[in-house]
């Protein structure tokens, strides 16, 4: 992927310490906080129910609170950051996650962990949100999109890799020690963060209920909220995916820890290349229509699971694996047609987006946590009605003049 002409800031200022380079890098590593906190101790999530001797239902809520609060932590940081800035913000956010981390490898109970968790997911929040309010203030439209699509494709290594890190660390550390890497990864991040130069050059000056109240007025900007729906719903199902993988794969299929997260990074590793298809699609087809075919294939895929999925492991993997990037795919336009309709309250904006998104989620993951007798069928099933909700409410909303006024792709700067 090319970005050489687009990789320049254009809006923000020059970061003295980090370097356009080094600023692209932190952005990757704060938007990656969500897959490395969840994906690396996917591996030990039946072994820690074993370990306090809970049912996989309460272990879940180690994962499924994660993502509430985390969601609930973007609303709060990302006004926040509006008004004090970003870098106060990451700062903060990610003192407490690392903090958090190391509660979580010293919890004596399964509730501790619980917990800890929480207040992980509460310091995190900052990250995701910050992350992304940092690349609408650098990073004009024009410039914006290939940098999402590199952005994104970097952080979704993450779930590719993290499963694997996480099953090889088992074999020499607990499920302890993967929180203490978190930990780690906490404090790498936070060392970025301080010698990161403040990238929004004007914040909001109301009063903190003021900046909080700046989310409701950015949700009743119809363009923004129309958008917000349908590129947010594939999070349900992807992430109903990430709850129930180890289950499925572990006690449905009877593999180990270490065989499973190699299943799972091959159905992650199609998460990296959504992005990279979308910007590498021929010019002659325009997002409308790239984007009507991956929630199109979603639902096809949906089929293929519900149908086939439950035979093999590779055959499950096979047929989640074009969800996967077509959901993947869409992310890309998705974020750059909702910021583009926010000209301020760019962290407001962004933490909407990543609220809904993960609430989606954690929808998707406590349905597919209940006591199915079939959960490959009810991830399936997701997948179809999900796809087909998408389609119908993209063909609806995609002739609006807000999405038919925001320019085509660029790649390498060169507009179709």
């Amino acid at each position: 992927m090319q970005v050489s002409d687009a990789a320049a800031p254009v809006k923000g200022p020059t970061q003295k310490h980090l370097g356009e380079l080094g600023l692209i890098a932190l952005i990757t590593f704060l938007s990656a906080f969500v897959p490395l906190s969840t994906d690396l101790y996917l591996p030990a999530l039946p072994g820690i129910a074993n370990y306090f001797g809970v049912s996989a239902d309460l272990a879940n809520l180690t994962l499924i609170l994660f993502f509430i609060f985390f969601s609930a932590g973007t609303l709060f940081w990302g006004p926040l950051s509006d008004k004090h800035g970003r870098r106060p913000v990451l700062l903060i956010g990610l003192s407490i996650y690392s903090a958090a981390s190391l509660g979580c490898a010293g919890s004596w109970d399964i509730y501790q962990l619980i917990a800890f968790r929480i207040l992980q997911a509460i310091g995190g929040g900052g990250a995701v949100a910050v992350a992304m309010a940092m690349i609408r203030d650098v990073y004009d439209s024009k410039s914006r999109e290939p940098i999402l699509a590199m952005v994104q494709s970097m952080v979704l290594i993450s779930p590719a890799a993290a499963p694997v890190l996480g099953a090889l660390l088992l074999k020499f550390i607990s499920w302890r020690g993967l929180f203490l890497v978190l930990a780690f990864v906490g404090l790498l991040a936070l060392a970025g963060s301080i010698a990161l130069q403040e990238t929004i050059t004007k914040r909001n000056t109301s009063s903190m209920l003021q900046a909080l109240g700046r989310l409701y007025k950015v949700a009743r900007n119809p363009a923004f909220s129309s958008l917000l729906i349908p590129f947010s719903l594939p999070s349900m199902s992807a992430l109903a995916f990430i709850a129930a993988s180890s289950y499925i794969y572990i006690n449905g299929f009877g593999l180990s820890a270490q065989v499973y997260s190699y299943y799972f990074a091959i159905n992650a590793i199609g998460l990296i290349f959504g992005p990279m298809l979308y910007m590498r699609v021929p010019r002659k087809y325009h997002r409308r229509s790239i984007i009507i075919a991956c929630f199109a294939v979603i639902s096809a895929s949906g089929l293929l699971i519900s149908f086939f999925g439950g035979f093999q492991p590779w055959i499950l993997t096979i047929v989640l694996l074009p969800a996967t990037i077509c959901a993947s795919c869409v992310r890309t336009p998705g974020a750059n047609l909702m910021l583009e309709q926010q000209k301020e309250d760019t962290g407001s904006a962004a933490a909407l987006m990543g609220c809904f998104g993960i609430f989606m989620g954690s929808i998707g993951m406590t349905i597919i946590s209940l006591n199915w007798s079939n959960t490959i069928l009810v991830l399936g099933i997701m997948n179809i009605l999900t796809g087909l909700t998408c389609e119908a409410l993209w063909v609806r909303i995609s002739q609006k003049p807000y999405v038919m006024q925001v320019p085509e792709r660029y790649i390498a700067g060169t507009s179709r």
